[in-house]
């Protein structure tokens, strides 16, 4: 999967990687060409007393330096606009495919899980681009072209190589061998910590009104401590494999020194050349070193690779269609045909035998008692999970044949815990449709009963709203969202359990001018209380997924025993006769 993604990813950078090729390959070259001159310094130079051949020699090597730091750093900095671009196009595909996404593959990753993925393991996967770029192209050229320079140099020595460069392969070996499945559980440990630290930050006042602080700092504190034990395993592995390289890389330079002061004794070789086959050895540990380096850093972004891939692999249920219909020849309808849907791995469905209509204008309300799925039945309205059974039509279309967006642009969802965005009042009511002007927000905030608490903030529609809206009350926040949905112009509007956080006198303030100023739009409410929905045209009483009952107010008071007990708990018995 690593593989895959880097080739998918890099492959649009390929000029700047062979630009990284290019330029690393003359830094090496460079480099292997120093030490050459080096040992003509010192034994034609500094042997022979010749201060113009050292001046000369010294600076030819000081412009070479110079030249080598200069492809040095122009293919560092390919290799960083080749990774950074990567990652840039990594996490924008991730973003695009959760975007995606229904509520059943959110729930399968989990939201901590899907940031961690779009962050940290991006993250991983770009760092090895950009080393992998440098250190990858750089290692093998180092360790290949010493040994060729070395070899060059004295043959007799070249049995010491033969020994340093497998060890520090065993070695490098048996370290990463461990660390693999210690990356894997870092990863699931990262996102637990994310998790928990979500859930704390999102249900602060839950646990602060049931003075949970003690217990969930213990909740965080053990997750902090189970990646704290993984990150001190890995710690401890790279606090044990770089010693182990020095040490085989010193024990190397000292057997050169010592096994080629007998050749240089013996007339057989020279200082200079003893100090330039030191050099390449040092060039080729070093090449050696930095492969050994990658290699570490591989196992962890090949399990972030795996973890990226597993979203990017992934299957919306929310299939496009291969012929989209755009065009709805009845606006505004919604029918459910023998509609059923079950959770996956669940036993029984949550709705089964869901019928019922709704024409152009009308106002269809559905009730039921908590669970009996009256959330999940108006979520296959705009197509957030896909009916398991039946059929669900908008428009006189199955919306499984649609348009996702020419669907989703017909329907304004207010849903059961509105969420507002940062930025403003204006930024989130034009969430709906970006081009509506200033009039088309206080109008949709007039109907929402909105507009006298908005007058009253600071910079009214330019008032800052925080994340989440948390600035607002629980019922402003309501009324905001029940007007961004009404600027969004849709042919229906789908309102679920949206006017519970309102006290009575707004309730019916709202629905009054919802029914006057928006009269040919189909409006489908789910409440819990009767009184919002004593007026609609028809109402669906639901129970155990199941449809017990379906009528106005007064025909289900006669015909619907589910009813009539929901009237009689929250109106008194004298109102349900």
């Amino acid at each position: 999967m690593l593989g895959k993604i880097l080739v998918r990813y890099l492959k649009p950078y390929k000029w700047l990687l062979l630009g990284v090729l290019i330029f690393q390959f003359i830094s090496a070259l460079a480099t292997f060409y120093l030490p050459r001159l080096n040992a003509d310094i010192i034994d034609n130079g500094v042997s022979k007393g010749d201060t113009d051949y050292i001046w000369s020699t010294g600076s030819l090597m000081l412009l070479i330096s110079l030249g080598q730091i200069t492809a040095a750093i122009i293919a560092t900095y390919f290799a960083a606009r080749a990774a950074m671009s990567a990652g840039r196009d990594i996490r924008d595909s991730v973003f695009e495919r959760v975007s995606g996404f229904s509520e059943r593959e959110v729930s399968r990753f989990g939201p901590g899980s899907l940031i961690t993925r779009n962050t940290n393991d991006v993250q991983q996967v770009q760092m090895l681009a950009m080393m992998g770029a440098t250190m990858l192209v750089t290692a093998p050229i180092l360790a290949i072209g010493g040994i060729i320079f070395a070899l060059q140099q004295d043959v007799g020595l070249s049995w010491i190589i033969a020994v340093a460069v497998p060890t520090l392969l065993i070695i490098a070996t048996i370290v990463i061998s461990r660390m693999v499945p210690l990356f894997r559980s870092y990863q699931h440990k990262l996102d637990n910590v994310n998790r928990i630290m979500r859930e704390q930050l999102t249900g602060v006042r839950v646990v602060r009104a049931f003075v949970r602080e003690p217990i969930e700092e213990e909740r965080f504190r053990g997750a902090n401590t189970d990646i704290m034990v993984v990150g001190r395993k890995v710690g401890s592995l790279f606090v044990l494999l770089f010693p182990l390289f020095m040490l085989v890389l010193n024990v190397t330079v000292v057997g050169v020194v010592w096994f080629g002061a007998f050749a240089v004794d013996a007339g057989e070789v020279q200082i200079g050349t003893l100090f330039a086959f030191m050099q390449y050895v040092m060039l080729i540990l070093t090449g050696v070193l930095m492969a050994s380096f990658m290699t570490i850093m591989i196992p962890r972004a090949a399990v972030s690779a795996e973890r990226i891939g597993e979203v990017l692999d992934s299957t919306s249920t929310l299939a496009r269609p291969e012929n989209p219909v755009t065009v709805f020849p009845a606006p505004g309808s919604v029918e459910f045909t023998d509609a059923a849907f079950t959770y996956p791995g669940a036993e029984h469905p949550v709705l089964s035998g869901i019928t019922f209509g709704a024409a152009p204008g009308e106002t269809v309300a559905i009730v039921g008692s908590t669970g009996a799925g009256k959330t999940t039945l108006v979520s296959l309205i705009p197509r957030l999970f896909d009916a398991t059974g039946g059929s669900v039509k908008v428009g006189g279309v199955d919306v499984r044949q649609a348009d996702l967006d020419h669907l989703w642009s017909s329907i304004g969802l207010v849903p059961q815990r509105p969420f507002l965005f940062t930025g403003t009042v204006a930024s989130n009511l034009r969430y709906g449709r970006e081009n509506a002007t200033d009039d088309e927000l206080w109008h949709a905030l007039e109907i929402a009963q909105g507009r006298d608490f908005v007058e009253a903030m600071d910079g009214q529609l330019d008032a800052k709203i925080s994340q989440g809206g948390t600035n607002v009350s629980g019922g402003q926040r309501q009324r905001l969202a029940i007007a961004r949905a009404i600027v969004h112009r849709p042919d229906i509007l789908v309102f679920d359990d949206s006017f519970s956080a309102l006290d009575l006198t707004t309730d019916a303030r709202l629905r009054q001018a919802l029914w006057r100023e928006l009269p040919e739009v189909t409006k489908i409410v789910v409440a819990q209380r009767v009184s919002t929905i004593t007026d609609a045209d028809r109402i669906i009483v639901l129970d155990d997924g199941g449809m017990v009952g379906v009528g106005t107010h007064e025909q289900l008071l006669e015909t619907s025993q589910t009813y009539r007990e929901i009237v009689e708990s929250q109106l008194g018995v004298e109102a349900a006769r």
